[in-house]
């Protein structure tokens, strides 16, 4: 016997199987009550046949139970003999002991049709093999001891009855192959096709496009829920829900109706205009399906798929485009101005030199001052084409953060001692982060710097501080009490070309939030309180959450081998 795995434990096979068992049984009880009776009514009645009923039903019992959750192989062997092998014998003893004219040998066809239903023809045309030769040793029996003068006959009879079970095993053999192999193939195909469904089901589900399924009378069949966030509709609406409840979807049923009128596929610009919601406007392509497929049960009834594209999402999409373009022509120009802007700059040291006037020393002053600044701005586009570099190219890199950032601390304050104080909290430990080291320096400066611009004059006023923010996840932090940010600055922090001051660029948040997210690090913005010598301080706060690493790895750089 093998042992069928649970997965199939409702095969038809292993039902077959039970089915046999349990005919075998019932037969088997049959036999024994039939006897009993024929015991109490014929007292001349054999006990032994009487008692080998009983051991065909114990047989049978015994069998139903062990092989409840086994099926033997279709193979001819020995794990047949406890069922094919037991009924053969019970036949045969029951037809030799039997007194009377009561004939089992139509029991034999019991085995024959378990053989070749469960196994292979081999083990068919065996089992009808041995039923025949069964039937012509008891014709050989009957002439043997002198109870039927016709011999010739009961041969004659035996070998027809015995070529009559070859030709239906095998004819029954056959046809349980051939439905094997449809079930087989039925079983591969309802397989195919709920693996299609489950993987349909889960792209259309994690969409980032709305899908609508509108039959024609505009009735919402199916919906992912991207569309139903579009369609603005509250949280757990499911479909089906009709398009027509709703004034704002109106643009839809035109659309679809128009598609089911045409029997083409349309595409169109359509704006919802829900009350309480902004517009919303949405590019939308339809689809019909076939006629000969069915919808809701109804054959021939026709779908409309309707793809919705939110129209802010592409306009983003061609925002930051444009905006890539114009930073590759920006950083273009600005390599193009560094040559003749340094010649101004030395031209107007030589100048300054041969000047005496206090009024052309002002001015000379004002170009100094605006040729200055003119090429920090140069170098910070500059900035964005190397950044963008280095995010392609750079390598993965860890670094020990408590030690990174005391030492960018030092070499920061070392510059201007007086001015540059405040307060370091090293408490991460000993973890290590993934972050280029040139680059966390790049930040963490550009951070201390807004933060000094903006602070007071306390000591402490300034603050640079790591922690551990969660299980396996590392923070700095750089905190300062300076003013609140207005709402419209905060939006726009992290955007390019923008700033607070008409003096900035507006690019350094803008590199600090492109060298974090090539690290798989995240910076943000928060308003919240630090303890100082004066109580408790609101202030600003930007944090870098870093992604932690388990292993250590040589740090390195391309920042100083990047030319642009």
């Amino acid at each position: 016997m093998t042992a069928l795995p649970p997965a199939m434990d409702e095969t038809p096979f292993l039902r077959l199987w039970h089915g046999f068992l349990t005919g075998r049984t019932m037969i088997a009880l049959a036999l024994l009550l039939l006897q009993a009776v024929g015991q109490v009514i014929n007292q001349a009645s054999n006990p032994l046949v009487l008692m080998v009923c009983l051991a065909y039903l114990i047989a049978t019992l015994t069998l139903r139970v062990l092989a409840r959750r086994a099926v033997p192989s279709p193979q001819a062997g020995l794990h047949w003999l406890p069922s094919i092998g037991v009924d053969l014998a019970a036949v045969s003893a029951l037809q030799l002991l039997h007194i009377g004219a009561m004939n089992f040998t139509p029991l034999l066809g019991l085995p024959i049709l378990m053989a070749s239903v469960l196994g292979t023809l081999t083990l068919a045309l065996g089992t009808t093999a041995a039923a025949t030769l069964l039937l012509l040793a008891w014709a050989w029996w009957l002439g043997y001891h002198g109870a039927d003068t016709d011999t010739a006959q009961r041969y004659l009879q035996a070998a027809l009855t015995g070529t009559g079970y070859f030709i239906a095993a095998f004819l029954i053999h056959q046809l349980a192959t051939r439905l094997v192999r449809e079930q087989q193939v039925a079983q591969r195909s309802k397989v195919a096709a709920l693996v299609q469904s489950q993987v349909s089901a889960l792209v259309i589900q994690n969409l980032t496009d709305g899908v609508l399924v509108v039959d024609e009378e505009v009735t919402v069949r199916m919906a992912n829920p991207a569309g139903l966030s579009l369609l603005g509709c509250p949280p757990g609406s499911t479909p089906p829900f009709t398009l027509h409840q709703t004034t704002a979807w109106q643009a839809l049923v035109t659309l679809a109706r128009r598609s089911f009128r045409l029997d083409q596929p349309q595409t169109g610009d359509v704006n919802l205009l829900s009350e309480g919601r902004s517009p919303v406007g949405l590019h939308v392509r339809t689809w019909l399906t076939s006629p000969k497929q069915s919808a809701a049960g109804v054959p021939g009834a026709r779908l409309c798929v309707m793809f919705l594209h939110d129209l802010r999402e592409m306009e983003a999409r061609l925002r930051t485009e444009k905006l890539a373009a114009m930073g590759r022509m920006s950083a273009a120009v600005a390599h193009e101005i560094r040559n003749p802007l340094a010649a101004i700059m030395q031209a107007n040291a030589l100048l300054e030199e041969d000047l005496e006037q206090p009024a052309q020393k002002r001015l000379s002053l004002m170009v100094q001052q605006n040729a200055e600044r003119l090429a920090r701005i140069a170098e910070e586009i500059l900035d964005i084409a190397r950044v963008q570099h280095q995010i392609s190219h750079a390598p993965v890199a860890t670094l020990a953060l408590d030690s990174t950032a005391a030492q960018i601390w030092q070499d920061w304050s070392s510059h201007d001692p007086a001015q540059r104080q405040g307060r370091v909290t090293l408490v991460a430990g000993e973890v290590h982060v993934e972050f280029d080291t040139e680059h966390l320096r790049r930040v963490l400066v550009n951070l201390l710097d807004n933060a000094l611009r903006y602070k007071s004059s306390e000591a402490d006023a300034l603050q640079l501080s790591t922690r551990i923010s969660a299980p396996g996840q590392a923070c700095v932090q750089v905190w300062s009490d300076g003013a609140p940010m207005d709402q419209s600055v905060e939006r726009h922090l992290f955007e390019p070309f923008f700033s607070s001051e008409s003096r900035s660029s507006g690019l350094g948040l803008y590199i600090c939030r492109e060298l974090c997210e090539r690290h798989g690090a995240a910076i943000s913005y928060q308003r919240t309180s630090r303890p100082t010598s004066r109580g408790d301080i609101e202030g600003n706060a930007f944090t870098v959450s870093f992604r932690q690493v388990g292993r250590l790895q040589e740090s390195a750089s391309l920042f100083d081998t990047i030319v642009v």
